[in-house]
Parts: structure tokens; C-alpha cells; sequence
């Protein structure tokens, strides 16, 4: 294929991935890959995934495919082994055991297709005490430490919404995992299983961390050091209209031009008194309080000082500096971040909106070559998808 043809495709142009319908870490790990270029093909179940919103709605299902299939039916697993027989990649999220008890664990798919790289997300991994056990993303954060470093040191540790284990520790870590794993499939021929959980993923995010309480450069609580809100000239503070600006000053000729700009006193405490952060502080704070935020923005505008306007998810997309890069984009009336990271000769693209369960099964059947599905697809319950009930299992990383 010519450079110039991939150029809006993305770098994974031509790799097929077979996804295994679920919620939360898997289906935004598929995104990632089909935001890249990849022909992703979720295999919906029957009445949906049991929890999430309005299909239409849902973006981690942009520039996928859906097929509809009903593991518990006669064939129902035959159809998933025939689609990863023609994959390079498939992704699940059951808990450990599930997909083998269906018929399309690791060997069954590697029987038909041995180059195929098996990816597997859950919670806590394939093994260990837990394994078996149902999680979420802040139960998955407790143990690894990582969430009791977040909050403030006089209130319970604050929830990261679910970004920081299902989709860091999670998503991310297993797309890495499935591009390692298809670069040595490519180069030997051998597919392999990757075993990504979120309590992995979301331990190896603290490794700086860990260094630096080794080291003694670390508090083993909340709010007490450089990074965790401890750092008056590190964190967030209120402004006259109850909004919030964002400091991270770290530097000392940033610091020196944040305590300029903000009109800090002369003899306001030094910012390496340790014992005298709480006093720095609140008078950072009282400064702040004297303003609104869009004021703040204005005084902070062209600086190094390091301070941003902290901005709701609806009004981000409209901050100059976002709307310049297009980090944001529209598509069939959405507004949602557009795939990154960006690349210079494969260009990415929002090329289709959220795939609906079972919409694109002739398609799939066509250009996968497994007229089975067709023929399952044939026989549609309400809505358009099979109406038997899934048996599938719950879902095990989120």
C-alpha cells in the first residue's frame, strides 16, 4: 500500500481486531485502536452490554464495526472463532475463566489462528486471590496505594472519576501490551496472551513515586509533598466567582513570575519553609479570592507562571488553545475529543460515529469473509438485534 493511501487511515490501517463486547476499559482500549487505524469489530451481545448509555451516544464505539452474536446459540462461539481466525488481535474483558467456558478462551482461538495476539483486560489479572472477584475502578485503585495519595490529608481520598485506573492503568496498558505483542507476532509468527489488569497498570503509574519515597523525597500521606496538593505553588484555588484556577510553579523563575503576576507581598513566607506552606497558602488563596477567573486569566495570559483556568468539561473545547489544535472535534452532532496522539504521515480521523449493536454484520460477513453471520444476522429480535439472552458473564475490569 502506498504511503499517500494511508494518509487519514491511521498508522494501523489494515489490522483486524476482534473485540468482545463489555464495558469500560475494553471498549476505550478498542477505540484507541480503531482511532488508529484499525478495523475494529465489536461483538455485541444480545440486549446489550447490561450497563451504559444510549448506543448513539457512545463514543468509545466511533470507527468500529458491530456484529451481533449470541454465545449461548448453537455456533455462537463457531462465529467469534471464524472472526479471530482472520484477526491480528482480539480484546476481552470477561473475568478469568469466562471466555474458555464459552469456547473462545486463548487455545480454542489460537487452535485457528496461532499469529493471533489474545488480549485480556480485567481488574485484577488472570490470577492471584482476587482474580475471581468483581471490581471497579476505585476498588482496583485502593490496594495499589495510588488512590490514597489523592485527596486532600483531612478528608477520604478523593475518586479520580475512572480515568486514572480503568483508562491509564487499564486501557492504556493493554493497547501497549497488544502492540508489543502484534510487532513480535509480525517478526516470529507467534501470537501470545497479554494479561493487562488495572491494578498492574495503575501500581507501575506510581513508579516515579515510589523512587522518590526510597529516597526520602516522599511523604507516605496525603497532602504533604511536591505534587499531592502539599505545594501551595502546586494545586487549585477558588476565585471570586466560586471558579477555580489551576497553579503548578514549580520552578523558581516560574514561581517568580507567579508570585509577580499575582501580586503576592514581599514578605510572604519563602515558598521552602516547609513549616510555613499552610501560611503561603492562604495567602496565595486570599489573593485568588480577589478575582474571577476569567480576571485571573487575563493577568496569567502570555506567561510562564504556569497557571491555567480550570475549565468544565463543556467549556473546554472552546479554550483557545484547544480549539487551535482541534483537540476537540464534532461528529454526527457530538462534541468529543479527537484520537490521539497525532501522526505525520498516517493522518487519524473520527471516520464513523458510534457503531450500533449489529448494524454492520453484512459488511463484516462481506469483507471478512464469514457469510455465517450473515445468515445469523437474518434473524433479528427488537431493535434489530437478536432478542435471546447473552451469556457472556459479567464483565471484569469495570
Amino acid at each position: 500500500m502506498a504511503a499517500a493511501e494511508a494518509v487519514g487511515h491511521g498508522p494501523l490501517h489494515g489490522v483486524r481486531v476482534v473485540e468482545l463486547a463489555g464495558i469500560g476499559p475494553g471498549p476505550f482500549a478498542a477505540m484507541l485502536l480503531a482511532d488508529l487505524g484499525a478495523d475494529v469489530v465489536r461483538v455485541d451481545r444480545p440486549g446489550g452490554p447490561g450497563l451504559g448509555i444510549d448506543p448513539v451516544y457512545d463514543v468509545t464505539n466511533r470507527n468500529k464495526r458491530s456484529v451481533v452474536v449470541d454465545l449461548k446459540a448453537p455456533g455462537g462461539a463457531d462465529r467469534v472463532l471464524d472472526l479471530a481466525e482472520r484477526a491480528d488481535a482480539l480484546i476481552e474483558g470477561y473475568r478469568p475463566g469466562v471466555a474458555e467456558r464459552l469456547g473462545i478462551g486463548p487455545q480454542a482461538c489460537h487452535a485457528r489462528n496461532p499469529r493471533l495476539v489474545y488480549g485480556r483486560m480485567t481488574g485484577w489479572g488472570q490470577e492471584g486471590p482476587l482474580a475471581e472477584r468483581a471490581g471497579h475502578d476505585v476498588s482496583y485503585l485502593a490496594p495499589t496505594g495510588v488512590l490514597g495519595m489523592i485527596g486532600d490529608p483531612d478528608r477520604p481520598p478523593a475518586v479520580p472519576a475512572n480515568l486514572l485506573g480503568d483508562y491509564a492503568g487499564g486501557s492504556l496498558y493493554l493497547v501497549v501490551g497488544v502492540l508489543a505483542a502484534l510487532h513480535h507476532a509480525r517478526a516470529t509468527g507467534t501470537g501470545q496472551v497479554v494479561d493487562a489488569a488495572i491494578v498492574d497498570g495503575a501500581a507501575h503509574l506510581s513508579a516515579m513515586i515510589h523512587g522518590m519515597l526510597a529516597a526520602g523525597a516522599w511523604q507516605d500521606h496525603r497532602g504533604a509533598n511536591l505534587l499531592d496538593g502539599g505545594s501551595p505553588f502546586y494545586g487549585t484555588y477558588a476565585t471570586a466567582d466560586g471558579r477555580h484556577m489551576a497553579v503548578g510553579a514549580l520552578e523558581p523563575r516560574f514561581y517568580e513570575e507567579f508570585a509577580r503576576l499575582l501580586g503576592l507581598p514581599d514578605d510572604a513566607p519563602d515558598r521552602w519553609d516547609l513549616t510555613r506552606w499552610g501560611e503561603l497558602r492562604e495567602r496565595i488563596a486570599a489573593r485568588f479570592r480577589t478575582r474571577t477567573r476569567e480576571e485571573w486569566t487575563a493577568v496569567f495570559e502570555g506567561s510562564d507562571a504556569c497557571v491555567a483556568p480550570v475549565l468544565s468539561l463543556a467549556e473546554a473545547p472552546g479554550h483557545p488553545h484547544l480549539a487551535a489544535r482541534s483537540t476537540f472535534t464534532g461528529h454526527g452532532g457530538i462534541t468529543q475529543p479527537a484520537p490521539a496522539p497525532r501522526f505525520s504521515a498516517t493522518r487519524t480521523s473520527v471516520r464513523t460515529g458510534p457503531a450500533r449493536p449489529g448494524a454492520d454484520t453484512a459488511g463484516v460477513a462481506r469483507d471478512w469473509d464469514v457469510p455465517a453471520l450473515a445468515e445469523d444476522g437474518a434473524r433479528p429480535g427488537p431493535g434489530g438485534t437478536p432478542s435471546a439472552p447473552s451469556a457472556a458473564g459479567p464483565a471484569a475490569a469495570s
